[in-house]
């Protein structure tokens, strides 16, 4: 009877540990709501194919939160909301061999609420330690932000700021309502790509938009690749 009852208790001894180990190893992929926040640099495309001048990168930021959703033990789909500054920046120098004088500098910063919509598959490293890389559609809708322009003529300073004004447009009708050239179009579409590296509750990681629409509201042919959003991200994220 002895030897039975100790036989048990071995047994749930053995349980129990197997329990706990189960509870306390970490998950392959344990998904969750992340904090998330880090730096921008914004571009516009200025060629048809799309390209940029890296002169005119902006810098911002962005910062939000993200719901990482698992799908598989090494897929998750990840959406959420972040407010995300966009834009670049242009200088003129009237001689080009003396930058103390005779500039006009301008920045056009404005912000949007971006919600992305990411499938992202995941290379375990080791315990908690994962690679990810990913791709999906964003969609955003520009809420403010500001232009602006700082001169100097011949030793006289001066310097404007503008708020940043957008179209009222119906997104469920093909139209840009309220179009004018001094105004933005409010939504904006495009592609994200990302990739970076999970260690526990940490996410670091880098993200390429890609704009697929023209910034301008009275510019409704997207067949061509300028004047489109371009903004590469390096963030951080905490898992909650």
């Amino acid at each position: 009877m002895k030897k039975k009852a100790l036989s048990l208790l071995m047994i749930g001894v053995v349980i129990s540990g197997a329990l706990i180990a189960q509870q306390t190893e970490p998950k392959v992929n344990p998904g969750g709501i992340y904090i998330k926040g880090g730096y921008n640099a914004a571009n516009i495309s200025v060629n048809k194919d799309g390209s940029t001048n890296d002169a005119k990168t902006l810098s911002t930021f962005h910062i939000g939160a993200i719901a990482d959703i698992p799908l598989a033990p090494v897929l998750s789909f990840q959406t959420g909301l972040l407010l995300t500054g966009k834009g670049a920046k242009s200088t003129f120098y009237a001689d080009a061999s003396d930058h103390s004088d005779n500039y006009v500098k301008s920045t056009f910063n404005p912000l949007y609420l971006e919600l992305p919509a990411n499938l992202v598959v995941k290379f375990p490293l080791g315990s908690d330690v994962r690679l990810y890389a990913g791709a999906g559609p964003y969609a955003a809708m520009g809420i403010g932000g500001n232009s602006k322009t700082e001169s100097s003529l011949l030793g006289v300073k001066s310097s404007t700021s503008e708020a940043i004004k957008f179209n009222n447009d119906n997104p469920l009708t093909d139209q840009q309502e309220g179009a004018r050239y001094d105004r933005l179009k409010r939504f904006d579409v495009g592609i994200n790509a990302l990739a970076g590296m999970e260690i526990s509750r940490f996410a670091l990681g880098v993200n390429y938009g890609w704009g697929l629409t023209k910034i301008n509201s009275t510019q409704t042919n997207n067949s061509t690749d300028n004047n489109k959003y371009r903004t590469f991200s390096v963030g951080i994220g905490v898992r909650l």
